[in-house]
């Protein structure tokens, strides 16, 4: 089955390759789809023969690096991957073609302890809020997630009062490598982010009624000097063919 789906992803993008000459695509993305992008642009590089020149930066918040802010100082982009309804505020300011826009994947929330430490219980609500008191320190990401997981999960939970002294949010880096050194005992971020820092141990997803899942999608910049060659790129990125190698990043595929 593996080998159908990479013969197909090669037919797609051979086809791709037919589309329009060869460029250097400027492509920034967010932390969710990066390890599924890593996996993928390259393949789409090789054969297409368009090259990726990638800047990774959060999809909000106040840091340099983050996708809206380079963009507001004038960094030039032919792609954008990111946080869907960050995507949409871009769109609605008059940044990102609306008819570019491309839906890649769905991103949820998992949690992670120091690697050979105990993974806690968390399948259930209750297990997972036993687990978040009983913890000492507990790290969750600026992006998405954790905005989420500050904002409205420890208020679904009753906890919001006992977790503001020992949760902190974490710009710029993994949450893991946070998790990893040891300076906090719990991890929060979206499963993808998680999966690929050295040094820690993945638990589980946390349960799906106070699950929030994040939609990561792509588009066009406004000005993209490569716009035909950037379609290309995202027909890739969300063809069936790839679907299998997203998914295990720790994404989940786009229902459609």
């Amino acid at each position: 089955m593996k080998t159908l789906f990479n013969y197909a992803a090669l037919l797609l993008i051979a086809g791709l390759s037919t589309i329009a000459q060869a460029e250097e695509l400027h492509v920034m993305t967010s932390g969710g789809f990066t390890a599924a992008y890593k996996i993928l642009g390259p393949q789409f590089a090789k054969s297409t023969g368009n090259t990726l020149d990638t800047a990774l930066g959060p999809s909000m918040g106040k840091a340099p690096e983050a996708i809206p802010n380079r963009l507001a100082r004038g960094e030039h982009a032919d792609v954008v991957i990111m946080v869907g309804y960050a995507l949409d505020e871009l769109i609605k300011q008059g940044k990102v073609d609306p008819a570019s826009r491309v839906e890649l994947a769905d991103s949820r929330i998992g949690l992670v302890v120091r690697e050979g430490a105990a993974k806690p219980d968390i399948s259930s609500v209750e297990g997972l809020k036993k687990t978040l008191l009983d913890a000492r320190s507990v790290a969750y990401s600026d992006s998405a997630s954790g905005v989420y997981i500050e904002e409205q999960l420890f208020k679904k939970l009753g906890i919001e009062d006992q977790l503001k002294p020992k949760s902190k949010m974490i710009p710029k880096i993994p949450v893991g490598s946070v998790v990893a050194t040891g300076d906090y005992q719990l991890g929060f971020q979206q499963v993808s982010e998680l999966l690929p820092v050295p040094g820690v141990s993945f638990v589980a997803k946390i349960p799906e009624s106070v699950q929030s899942v994040t939609r990561f999608a792509a588009g066009i910049p406004v000005g993209a000097q490569h716009p035909a060659q950037a379609k290309a790129l995202l027909d890739y990125l969300a063809s069936p063919a790839v679907q299998p190698q997203v998914q295990a990043t720790g994404l989940d595929s786009v229902t459609r």
